[in-house]
């Protein structure tokens, strides 16, 4: 990951004062603004090393195994292959007939913004107060015990990214979480994953912000936002980057005012925070590429992207994963123009495909919608094994969030985020049986002491038990 401007601005300062004194000049203090100061307090518990043995595996990346072993010690997959030599102490699971595939990875969730049961007074999900919002982070509206949390979990679900809602041309920061139960956001983040930018193009902003008779009314009062937003902060890194250079010189004066919405926007010029684009239409995709390029930025991916057939060489070209539904269309303008093709032909053009829920029921069945997209693809004569599918919730997943080289695969130094499934994984009755993120078991389907609850549902179960 590329430092932020924050961080240079911090070393040269540094050497600035180391300067400074060989020249007896006074040393000057500078405190610079704290870049994570919400960290992580996620720690991976201590688990005894185990070995799943004899499965079939689908490792997430493309491959399909039979008859392999999997030994996972402090968190990580240590061996992997066929007949390992298995310690006697180390607890087996012996999985002969049954599939493994990685933990499946949501990247565009709103679970915990937008809650279960839901009312107005815990919707959380969107700051609908102005055009840009790129000072809030969708962190600080999650409610860890949000009970979709734990249905996702049931599904096979080990990571979610929570982002704000799309009402707004640029919503915030979005954050990747580790689907376990906790009473704190904090001990649910993914430590060290980067924060998303949330920005969203076409219906959704100018309806919400045309209805109050402002800036955007139009797609082209869309573009012109983001602009502008981009325009301010390009001067303000440029701010900071002046600040430091004149460090070297003289002693550090004029600090330039913090802004915290254009810090975040900073972050993306600086390539620490990835860009997740609501965005439905090829032509609309081309605008905001072209506009990456202007301010010299990279978009991680488009969400939703229901033409994502028509831009599907784009998207190969310029590295851009299409996160989609299998098969969600027609319920806005925007969203008519789909076919139940089009992960399919996204993944046919060698791009980045992925699979997402944007909603708390399909991510309990993420399985199936990779099996129907999978499906679609064959009957035009694709050929899609199901070897390859499920990289659009794994694999492709972990890299849309720049995390690939952790999650999202079985290989041998990955995190033991696993999924051991009744059926096939693809199949219309396949269940999860048993959920290990980290190596740790954190849902098995046969033992009730292992399907984690909310303290909100014990309240509400409590409070029924009582009534005549």
């Amino acid at each position: 990951m590329n430092r932020t401007f924050l961080t240079n601005a911090f070393i040269v300062a540094l050497l600035s004062v180391a300067g400074c004194a060989e020249q007896n000049n006074p040393t000057v203090e500078i405190t610079l603004p704290n870049k994570n100061p919400f960290p992580s307090t996620y720690t991976v518990p201590d688990n005894t090393p185990f070995a799943i043995l004899n499965a079939n595996v689908l490792t997430g990346d493309g491959l399909e195994l039979t008859n392999t072993d999997i030994v996972i010690s402090q968190g990580k997959i240590s061996a992997m292959g066929n007949d390992l030599e298995i310690q006697a102490e180390t607890q087996s699971i012996d999985a002969k007939g049954k599939w493994i595939t990685p933990g499946l990875i949501d990247v565009h969730s709103h679970m915990g913004v937008y809650p279960a049961p839901s009312t107005s007074n815990h919707s959380d999900g969107n700051e609908m107060t102005s055009p840009v919002t790129a000072e809030v982070w969708a962190e600080h509206s999650v409610w860890p015990e949000d009970p979709q949390f734990e249905k996702a979990l049931a599904g096979g679900v080990t990571t979610v990214q929570i982002l704000p809602g799309s009402g707004n041309l640029i919503g915030g920061r979005g954050v990747t979480l580790k689907n376990i139960p906790s009473i704190t956001v904090q001990g649910m983040k993914f430590p060290g994953a980067p924060y998303s930018l949330k920005m969203a193009c076409g219906e959704n902003p100018k309806r919400v912000y045309g209805s109050r008779n402002t800036l955007p009314s139009t797609r082209m009062g869309n573009m012109a936002g983001y602009r502008k937003a981009w325009i301010q902060a390009t001067e303000y890194k440029k701010s900071w980057d002046e600040y430091v250079a004149d460090s070297a010189e003289r002693s550090l004066s004029n600090t330039p005012t913090r802004n915290l919405r254009l810090e975040t926007l900073a972050g993306v010029l600086e390539g620490d925070i990835r860009v997740h684009n609501h965005c439905y239409k090829v032509d609309e995709m081309a605008q905001m590429i072209d506009m990456s390029k202007e301010f010299g930025y990279e978009i991680a991916a488009f969400h939703h992207a229901v033409e994502g057939y028509k831009a599907a060489p784009m998207l190969a070209e310029e590295g851009i994963c299409g996160v989609m539904w299998a098969d969600w269309w027609g319920f806005k303008q925007e969203a008519y123009d789909m076919v139940r093709e089009n992960i399919a032909l996204v993944d046919y053009a060698k791009a980045c495909a992925v699979i997402h829920s944007d909603d708390p029921i399909q991510i309990q069945r993420l399985n199936q919608e990779i099996a129907k997209a999978m499906s679609a693809g064959n009957r035009m004569g694709l050929d899609i094994s199901p070897a390859k599918a499920i990289r659009w919730g794994t694999y492709n997943a972990a890299k849309s969030l720049g995390l690939e080289d952790q999650i999202g695969s079985l290989a041998v130094g990955k995190n033991a985020d696993i999924v051991l499934w009744t059926e096939h994984p693809l199949s219309v009755y396949s269940h999860a049986s048993k959920v290990w993120i980290d190596g740790d078991l954190r849902f098995d389907r046969n033992d009730k002491s292992l399907q984690p609850t909310s303290d909100f549902n014990l309240g509400i179960i409590k409070a029924g038990a009582v009534r005549p």
